[in-house]
């Protein structure tokens, strides 16, 4: 090898090992609200943050999303209006983030999802987008939970994602443009700390991550995947690249499916 190609290959394993931090964390997309069981009717407070809450670390900073609406016996609602820009602080740094509110009437499911813009990770030279859905429910009747949204890039629970048993499984299944996704690699994360919404910063965490980085399950040939749940709280699921689209403004683009589930202990 000339001195040129040495030099090239020294300086890329640099620029790999200098990444490499910023990759085995998860980047997660929140729609967080305290409640996941709507007792009442009234609007209910929701933060967007896209932040990573296993480890309570780096936040990134949020545009507004190009979508935000509710899907609930059937009918989507658009809730963009609702949203005001705010900011959340992690252990790390502060950084832009949303409160909307979601008007919660009639008993059944809510879907929450948003669809934000592209955002450009400068460490790994690409661009992320995550399309995310989380559910609330009032008064214990199932409505939409295990329909799809019709999103680019999606994952659909088999377990009904408000009230999983912690020491159970959750099963989804990714899909992109509504076909299921073989291999799909499907990042895992705990809301180990959780946002306070009155101070817009985060709670110190219950847990710390595991060794060996971001906790990964592989999608079946049906696009089908399965995780046991080892704990109470919230977790999140982001199939990665699945969406169809590759590039952003001239660089790659990682349409990414995000859902979040709340797990309880029996009592």
């Amino acid at each position: 090898m000339d001195k040129d190609g040495f030099m090239k290959l020294t300086f890329g394993a640099l620029a790999a090992c200098i990444a490499f931090p910023a990759m085995t964390q998860a980047h997660f997309l929140l729609e967080y609200t305290t409640d996941t069981i709507i007792d009442r009717p009234g609007d209910v407070p929701v933060k967007l943050i896209f932040w990573h809450p296993f480890s309570n670390g780096h936040v990134m900073e949020m545009e507004t999303p190009e979508e935000f609406f509710m899907v609930h016996h059937g009918k989507r609602t658009d809730l963009l209006d609702t949203l005001e820009p705010t900011a959340f602080t992690g252990s790390a740094n502060e950084a832009a983030a949303f409160l909307g509110n979601v008007p919660v009437k009639r008993s059944g499911d809510y879907v929450l999802v948003t669809v934000p813009q592209p955002y450009f990770e400068e460490s790994e030279d690409t661009y992320i987008q995550q399309y995310t859905k989380a559910f609330l429910n009032r008064s214990e009747l199932p409505t939409d939970w295990m329909n799809p949204v019709g999103l680019p890039a999606e994952i659909l629970p088999l377990n009904k994602p408000y009230n999983v048993l912690a020491g159970s499984t959750f099963t989804g299944r990714v899909l992109s443009d509504g076909q299921p996704v073989a291999g799909a690699e499907i990042e895992v994360e705990f809301m180990a700390a959780e946002p306070d919404m009155e101070r817009a910063r985060a709670t110190d965490p219950v847990v710390s991550p595991p060794p060996g980085g971001a906790v990964v399950v592989m999608s079946d040939d049906n696009g089908y995947f399965t995780f046991g749940i080892p704990r109470a709280g919230h977790w999140g699921f982001a199939a990665l690249g699945v969406g169809p689209a590759t590039e952003h403004k001239g660089k790659e683009l990682s349409q990414d499916a995000v859902i979040w589930i709340r797990a309880w202990e029996l009592e």
